[in-house]
């Protein structure tokens, strides 16, 4: 999996992820999440338009980010997820606990 990093401020990142989020990918994803929240990102923009597979693990980095991000008073959301994607959020009633957006910039607005 590939990792793209897009700083909007000193606070928010946008991350772009593309390739299967996984066993074998979640523990890297996990400490490049860790790793922004310690240098002082409290929001986390994450998109997932080109990821078409996600397992439990993936979810699990993602809960576990959204747990640590809401102790310093942050959040995650996830923009443009792939049909497959979306699917699993959805039957997984994880939508109730991440935003989901269509867009960059509604993502954004979430932010102001």
């Amino acid at each position: 999996m590939d990792i793209g990093m897009k700083n909007v401020n000193e606070k928010t990142v946008i991350m772009v992820l593309d390739g299967d989020i996984d066993i074998y990918t979640s523990s890297d994803l996990k400490d490049i999440l860790i790793d922004q929240i310690d240098i002082g990102i409290k929001n986390i923009i994450v998109d997932l338009e080109l990821v078409s597979y996600i397992d439990s693990s993936g979810i699990g980095v993602f809960i576990s980010t959204l747990a640590t991000l809401k102790k310093i008073d942050g959040t995650m959301c996830i923009i443009k997820p792939s049909e497959s994607v979306k699917k699993v959020f959805e039957l997984t009633k994880l939508t109730s606990f991440f935003k989901l957006f269509k867009d960059e910039e509604s993502a954004l607005n979430l932010f102001k």
